[in-house]
């Protein structure tokens, strides 16, 4: 009796160190996955939800997350109004799900910020551009690989503006 009662014992021992091992394991690869997920992952978990978007340090986009792609995500701030977002461009978002979206596909993977622009200027819509600390609105008449141009329509002297992407910060319509 002694020795089968040592020998559970071990057994029971030995399952445990097994389960010990196997959580450690599943906690390691979560905390992998968790490191793999992009924000706009989770962005593009998230449509349909009210998020804030923190731009530049200090101007706040409210409103429901309408759309999302790996480079730029769109809100609904009214029922009229949209605000494309560069990703890059998002200091911090409040209201995301918790999880991510499944990758991108191949095509939605192709469709960058000068998709998204491009199609603004394909509609001939008037746009308000905040890019750096500069404020401007126009129609964007042209898209480059790294920028765009907007024709100035509120200003004194027309003219046209060459805006980089990387200092794009909201495209507002409405």
């Amino acid at each position: 009796m002694r020795w089968e009662s040592l020998f559970a014992d071990m057994e029971a021992q030995l399952a445990a160190g097994r389960l010990a091992d196997v959580r450690a394991d599943v906690a390691e690869l979560a905390r992998a996955e968790r490191a793999s997920i992009t924000l706009a992952a989770r962005a593009r978990a998230s449509v349909g939800r009210s998020v804030r978007v923190l731009v530049g340090g200090v101007d706040v986009v409210e409103g429901e997350l309408i759309d999302a792609a790996p480079e730029w995500i769109l809100l609904a701030t009214s029922p009229v109004r949209r605000a494309l977002v560069p990703v890059a461009a998002a200091a911090a978002v409040d209201g995301l799900a918790p999880h991510a979206a499944p990758a991108a596909g191949a095509v939605e993977s192709r469709l960058g910020l000068g998709h998204a622009l491009r199609a603004l200027a394909r509609d001939r819509v008037v746009v308000r551009v905040q890019a750096g600390s500069a404020d401007l609105t126009g129609r964007i008449e042209r898209v480059g690989a790294d920028h765009l141009d907007l024709a100035d329509v509120d200003g004194p002297r027309r003219g046209v503006w060459a805006v980089a992407f990387r200092t794009l910060q909201v495209v507002q319509t409405g």
